[in-house]
């Protein structure tokens, strides 16, 4: 690591110039390229998912994504003269956009497309009290491959026929593309605090932008490059958001912790390239430590063998890979640029009169360093009482669809669902389809013969009798009639439990009953299906995910510090942050306390990829605030061996700087809650919540308290693992004739040597 520091100091101009080569080529490469996101969730081999598959081989022209207008009038009904003539027309012109490929209107004729592939569908398309009725636009392209701009001509198109009595919305996942949030918000704002809290913590201009330019130069090249991923395997479209949020994050706190320590040998006399040096070697090692366990951490997700989060994995540990390599690369190079601007001018000045000074963990940081010694068990009981408040609502985690019913009360996606669902503003009772006709379930049979035709012929009968089922579509078949398809609308909301209950119902009583003697084999499928699916996969595959995680967390950890009680101690605090963190997750997203304030939306289930992303996450982030913690006292365990006083001494000198860095990555995944997305909002709150709970709490609160009540245990290591284990270090051993003071807890101030 020094030779690598000392080579990026002597050649600091062509190592800028490398990183922006780097960042100019791959960002070229990705605009070129273009992005290729999926949002398909669905797991091969579920039910839900061969019955996708059936569907795309008997219908392989629907392709295309299907999106909703949907209008209502209170006054008249949608079969009005006026109504019917203005929304006609409107449909019309919307069939002749761009990007349109049909338009399949309830008032036939004139905005209806015959090649739709199905028919008698559009007396369906108006509510019985004929106060609502809707339209469907099938798109040239999926999702993914929309153009946005077309989209919004299309909305622009269906709103101006709003007036008069008559309200007009739009709903789909194409149509949510004109609601995309604008990412620059979030980032600005992030930015901003983070430039804030690193002004007060150095009071100088340029150290302050150091780390942020170091970030921002890892990220930027980390989401082009996850860009060019999305073209070789499955990347979900959240991917780059996510990314920048956890490279945001760690980015700035990697080099808050290299500035602080090159500022501390540029206090202590050092030369600047000497500070520099040094500072990307020792705190450059626990840099590269740290960001080595979030990799493992979020690798840990490939043992799923999910296709969906293998490319999430890659991408968020491909942005974590590039801001350590930022940390110990760009950085020192700029450290060298800067020179000792580094440093306030006050700082300078005084270091001009008064000559070096070594640095003293005096004030807040000491008093409560010496406070923890005093009371540990009341205060670790506080703080776990704290904890598992907060993590009792996780208890209650309830996996499932999150779709457009949640988005926020004022868009056009949200009012078309509600209007849909007959619960928009001002729609009266019976108006709308039902709250199951936002999320139908679509049955897919395969047909072998005659009999497997009349039993599939007499299933719609068996499913109208059949307990939640409020609506049920005739079948429909490929060219061949050797796949069948129904279409069943639940009386319940997709995101309902009702719902789930019912697509088990049908899969394991209703539809084997139906099959009798036949060789009819039906598939249920759907969003709810899928997402059930997706789901039970995920929460049958956790318990071994999370196992994998902790233990090989764990193995790094007993490598670094050569004792048992310091991994079991730092998997514990891990599996408490993740908790609370998702109860918290809970009480917002899921009980609604204070979405809708926040702007997102009403309460709703958790994302079912959420649990593995954030564990994965929070894991990893969790470990770096015990790396550098833990690794100072370690040191000064290894120079006195009084426990009191490695414990002291560790948290004196590196609370500060801990609390800043955590103060700034709760600005920067804090501020992502403002980006308008519901999933990204979910880790910005998660991962927030988690950071300030783990720096706050755990590792400035409760991990010292067990530690000073364990005593001499902290460090325990039988003595044939001692032999057994290969010797590695985050740090290396200190520089001679460093000095810190502290105030020991009943000594008062006195000298101690080897910080």
């Amino acid at each position: 690591m020094t030779a690598l520091a000392r080579w990026c100091l002597r050649r600091r101009i062509v190592v800028i110039v490398l990183w922006l080569a780097a960042f100019t080529g791959v960002a070229v490469a990705a605009g070129v390229t273009g992005s290729a996101y999926s949002n398909d969730y669905e797991v091969p081999g579920t039910e839900s998912g061969r019955a996708s598959a059936l569907l795309d081989r008997a219908f392989p022209g629907q392709s295309g994504d299907s999106d909703s207008i949907v209008w209502h009038t209170d006054s008249a009904t949608v079969r009005s003269a006026a109504v019917r003539r203005t929304m006609t027309d409107t449909l019309e012109k919307i069939a002749e956009l761009p990007g349109v490929a049909a338009v399949r209107s309830p008032y036939g004729g004139p905005g209806a497309h015959p090649s739709d592939g199905r028919s008698g569908q559009h007396g369906r398309q108006i509510s019985k009290d004929g106060h609502t009725a809707y339209a469907s636009v099938l798109f040239g392209r999926s999702t993914g491959e929309l153009d946005p701009a077309q989209v919004r001509k299309v909305v622009d198109t269906a709103r101006r026929a709003s007036g008069h009595g008559l309200q007009v919305e739009l709903g789909g996942a194409g149509i949510a593309l004109t609601e995309a949030p604008r990412a620059q918000l979030p980032e600005i704002i992030g930015l901003g605090a983070a430039a804030v809290v690193l002004f007060l913590a150095f009071g100088s201009l340029a150290a302050t932008f150091l780390p942020i330019v170091t970030a921002l130069a890892a990220v930027g090249t980390a989401s082009a490059g996850i860009t060019l991923l999305g073209h070789a395997m499955t990347v979900a479209d959240f991917a780059p958001m996510l990314g920048m949020l956890i490279g945001l994050g760690v980015g700035i706190d990697y080099a808050l912790f290299i500035v602080t320590r090159h500022r501390k040998g540029l206090r202590a006399g050092l030369p600047v390239d000497e500070a520099a040096v040094r500072a990307a070697a020792v705190s450059g090692r626990a840099v590269v430590f740290a960001g080595a366990t979030v990799c493992i951490a979020l690798l840990g997700m490939l043992i799923l063998r999910l296709s969906f989060l293998n490319g999430v994995a890659l991408a968020a540990s491909l942005t974590v890979v590039l801001t350590v390599a930022a940390a110990v690369t760009l950085l020192p190079a700029l450290l060298g640029l800067i020179g000792m601007r580094a440093l306030s001018r006050r700082e300078r000045r005084q270091l001009a009169e008064q000559g070096p000074r070594p640095d003293r963990p005096t004030g807040i940081a000491a008093r409560w360093s010496g406070f923890v010694e005093r009371h540990p068990k009341l205060l670790g009981t506080v703080a776990a009482a704290l904890m598992l408040a907060l993590a009792l609502p996780a208890f209650g985690l309830h996996l499932g669809t999150s779709d457009q019913g949640n988005n926020p009360a004022g868009s056009t996606t949200r009012k078309a669902y509600d209007l849909l669902a007959g619960g928009g503003p001002g729609a009266g009772r019976g108006s709308g389809f039902g709250p199951g006709f936002n999320g139908p379930l679509t049955l897919v049979g395969t047909l072998d013969g005659a009999k497997d035709r009349i039993a599939f012929g007499k299933l719609p009968h068996r499913l109208r009798e059949t307990p939640g089922v409020a609506q049920v579509s005739a079948p429909d078949f490929d060219g061949s009639h050797s796949i069948g398809v129904i279409t069943v609308v639940p009386t319940s909301s997709p995101q309902s439990r009702q719902t789930s209950d019912l697509v088990r119902h049908l899969r394991t009583d209703v539809l084997p009953a139906a099959a009798g003697a036949s060789t009819l084999r039906v598939q249920v499928g759907g969003i709810t299906a899928s997402y059930d699916d997706f789901a039970s996969v995920i929460v049958g595959k956790l318990p071994l995910f999370i196992g994998v995680v902790i233990a090989l967390g764990s193995v790094l950890l007993l490598l670094a510090f050569r004792s048992i009680g310091i991994p079991l101690k730092a998997a514990l605090m891990n599996v408490a942050a993740v908790a609370s963190s998702f109860g918290i997750v809970v009480a917002i997203f899921q009980w609604g306390w204070g979405s809708e304030l926040l702007g997102l939306g009403s309460a709703g289930p958790v994302e079912p990829f959420l649990p593995v992303i954030m564990v994965s996450v929070l894991f990893g982030l969790s470990m770096d605030y015990q790396v550098f913690l833990v690794s100072r006292m370690y040191e000064e365990w290894q120079l006195t061996r009084n426990n009191c006083r490695a414990v002291r001494v560790g948290l004196a000198e590196t609370s500060r700087v801990i609390n800043s860095a955590a103060v700034i990555m709760i600005a920067v995944f804090g501020a992502f809650v403002l980006s308008g997305d519901r999933i990204i909002a979910m880790f910005g709150i998660g991962l927030a919540s988690a950071v300030a709970l783990d720096a706050f709490v755990l590792r400035t609160l409760l991990v010292p308290a067990l530690m000073h009540l364990l005593g001499g245990a902290n460090w325990w290591l039988p003595s044939w693992l001692d032999r057994w284990l290969p010797r590695i270090s985050i740090e290396p051993p200190p520089e001679p004739g460093t000095a810190a003071w502290l105030p020991g807890p009943q000594d008062g101030e006195k000298p101690l040597v080897g910080v």
